[in-house]
């Protein structure tokens, strides 16, 4: 067993968990009709002068499917809250009530159901091109090894094979919020 080999696989691995983890975040992004704190992750309020993100200057929580609330830890927060959530440009109309700001999430029109389907393809075809390129950095590092060429020949099949497993998942991580986007 090469341990100089076997470390080129297991870094090949670590980069093709990597584009697994990125592509998850990635799609948490993608909205599939439900309310979801993930939703206003990109909300940056100014606190005090400071852009800061909304999660560190308020509670975010979906009390329905349907709505978002925001229970700013200082209420004097509520107008600035209400101005960096319509300058997000998510297209959401937040409604202020003196208390907390709530968030009707409106229901996804077939079109726009569509469109984010291809969002969520286009960022699994991402995460599959970082796949092989691990693939093929790992390759090139095993072929420039001096172990012999048999033993490079094995390595090379190993990490065709995470490859291969990687693939699957990202397929299948992807099919999930595809049906979870194209469900009423």
């Amino acid at each position: 067993m090469n341990e100089e080999l076997q470390f080129i696989v297991d870094s090949a691995v670590e980069s093709m968990n990597n584009a697994i983890e990125h592509l998850e975040n990635e799609l948490l992004k993608i909205r599939a009709g439900k309310a979801n704190p993930v939703m206003l992750s990109s909300v940056m309020v100014d606190y005090y002068g400071a852009p800061t993100p909304l999660s560190q200057v308020a509670n975010v929580n979906t009390p329905d499917a349907r709505t978002l609330s925001i229970q700013p830890w200082e209420k004097a927060l509520l107008p600035e809250i209400e101005k960096a959530i319509m300058n997000a440009n998510l297209g959401f109309n937040p409604m202020n009530n003196g208390e907390s700001i709530i968030i009707n999430v409106p229901p996804l029109t077939e079109e726009r159901r569509k469109e984010l389907a291809k969002m969520a393809k286009a960022e699994s075809e991402t995460a599959k091109i970082s796949i092989r390129n691990a693939r093929k950095d790992a390759n090139n590092e095993i072929k420039k090894s001096d172990a012999s060429e048999d033993e490079q020949n094995n390595y090379e099949i190993d990490v065709q094979k995470y490859t291969d497993q990687f693939n699957k998942k990202v397929e299948e991580v992807y099919l999930r919020k595809e049906k979870d986007i194209l469900t009423v």
